[in-house]
């Protein structure tokens, strides 16, 4: 069964609505290339998912810190 889209909780012209949503397709990325890496047999693909997977990850994790302002650049 499909999960429901998680909206994001700002207006449409706040810049965290924009990178709430873009966080969340993120980790839909993410979700999906770990399934691969346990799908595929070439190691070498494994890998590049695995590695994307952590890539993704960290632009995930800037955004979630962008959105709530934890860091001084950040700050509002």
């Amino acid at each position: 069964m499909m999960e429901p889209p998680r909206l994001p909780k700002y207006d449409e012209k706040d810049p965290r609505y924009h990178t709430a949503r873009i966080r969340n397709m993120f980790g839909d990325m993410i979700d999906h290339l770990r399934k691969d890496v346990k799908i595929v047999d070439d190691p070498r693909a494994r890998a590049m998912y695995e590695t994307s997977a952590e890539v993704l990850r960290g632009l995930q994790k800037a955004f979630e810190i962008y959105e709530e302002g934890k860091e001084d650049p950040w700050r509002r």
